[in-house]
């Protein structure tokens, strides 16, 4: 499903190129739960903007599912996230202007999805949220707030779902109980899973840890 090869970041400072990631070569198989793991500053993230074609590397390329999202230019990538990946973030990323029902609804309308209302409501009762459809993001808790981003995450479909620190701004009674909602809808809808966590019990969740040491894999599980 995801295929890196010779995967490598760099970016222009004042005392020269600092080298974030250095030559990563990964393949993810379709329907596989990854845990991308290293201490801060390993180049965890950045990796993981890299395979979902948020950001562009230095040299390498990045395939999913077949598809080269690195000799696409930002519109080709923009359209095959649309079609393909959801996403989770650690600050939520939810529009403050919308209901919890249209921040689901989005992705649906941006599909052209004729029936976008009533899918985004059967995604928030299913993680627990019927009746907080009309309610805003300043209105929900911060646990609230990661469940309507996991539903928006699932709305359309994606073959692949990439997290960032999921759980990061959450207790940990809260963010065990996203961990449980994440994966048992990963199971449900045979997701790939790529996950970014500096958590050692939510990695050991996944079937494969890969660690990364300043921008290197050292371990690929």
């Amino acid at each position: 499903m995801i295929v890196a090869r010779n995967l490598s970041k760099s970016v222009a400072t004042e005392r020269g190129r600092l080298n974030i990631l250095n030559s990563v070569d990964l393949s993810i198989k379709p329907g596989e739960p990854v845990a991308i793991v290293g201490a801060s500053g390993s180049g965890k993230t950045t990796l993981l903007s890299l395979l979902a074609g948020l950001d562009q590397p230095s040299e390498g390329q990045v395939f999913l599912d077949g598809e080269c999202l690195t000799a696409m230019d930002e519109d080709g990538r923009a359209l095959i996230r649309s079609r393909y990946v959801g996403f989770v973030f650690q600050s939520f990323h939810l529009l403050p202007n919308l209901s919890a029902l249209e921040n689901v609804m989005l992705p649906l309308e941006l599909l052209a999805r004729s029936n976008a209302r009533a899918e985004a409501a059967a995604l928030l009762s299913r993680v627990g949220l019927h009746d907080r459809l009309a309610h805003y993001p300043n209105q929900l808790s911060g646990g609230e707030q990661q469940r309507v981003a996991v539903a928006r995450a699932f709305a359309a479909m994606p073959r692949v779902l990439f997290a960032d620190e999921p759980t990061g701004n959450l207790d940990s009674s809260t963010g065990e109980q996203i961990i449980e909602l994440l994966f048992e809808i990963n199971r449900e809808k045979q997701t790939t899973l790529v996950l970014v966590t500096h958590d050692d019990a939510l990695a050991s969740r996944c079937e494969r840890i890969v660690q990364l040491k300043a921008g290197s894999i050292v371990d690929s599980g």
